[in-house]
C-alpha cells in the first residue's frame, strides 16, 4: 500500500511540472487516502501483535 501511495506522489510530481495541474491535485488526493490508510493498518497491525504477546521478529 505504501507502495502505491509512492507511485501516484510522483505520479502527482510529473503532472504538476508538466502543468496537468487537475490530474496532479487527484494524485496527489489518491496519495494522500493511501497513506493514511496505510498508517491505520499498521497501527492495527501493531496493537494486533502486543495483544496476542507475539515478540517482534
Amino acid at each position: 500500500m505504501l507502495g502505491w501511495a509512492l507511485t501516484f506522489l510522483i505520479l502527482a510530481v510529473i503532472a504538476a511540472v508538466l502543468g496537468f495541474t487537475g490530474i496532479a491535485g487527484a494524485a496527489a488526493n489518491i496519495a494522500q487516502i493511501l497513506f493514511f490508510v496505510f498508517l491505520v493498518l499498521l497501527i492495527i497491525s501493531f496493537l494486533a501483535r502486543a495483544i496476542r504477546g507475539h515478540p517482534p521478529t
